[in-house]
């Protein structure tokens, strides 16, 4: 329960890092980020493997790559459902974000792994 926890809180970090970057993600402040973290991390649990099932010849056709399309149509479902959360650039916002997350998370998820 705590790593999940942890996990929230971490990826509503990455959220505030990536509204800061210049790829078009806007979130207005931390309370937003959590909520988005929180939604995403819904979505992802729940929209993924269902899309991933009915995509499957895709993915397998561009060795994987079809996964960042994925990524992007879920971290823009989160942009409509949370208020507070933009995509400035539509789906490259949501492409260059989804990608910006997945980094940026690997690396606090790293960085605070010795720490836990």
């Amino acid at each position: 329960m705590v790593g999940l926890i942890i996990t929230w809180l971490v990826t509503a970090v990455s959220f505030l890092i990536i509204s800061r970057l210049p790829i078009g993600v806007e979130i207005d402040g931390f309370g937003k980020a959590l909520i988005t973290a929180a939604v995403f991390g819904i979505l992802n649990a729940l929209l993924l493997p269902i899309l991933t099932f009915f995509t499957l010849p895709f993915i397998i056709i561009t060795i994987g790559l079809f996964f960042f399309v994925l990524n992007s149509i879920i971290f823009g479902l989160s942009a409509a459902i949370v208020p507070g959360f933009r995509l400035r650039y539509g789906f490259w916002s949501a492409l260059l974000g989804s990608i910006a997350l997945a980094i940026i998370n690997s690396i606090l998820l790293r960085l605070i792994a010795p720490l836990t």
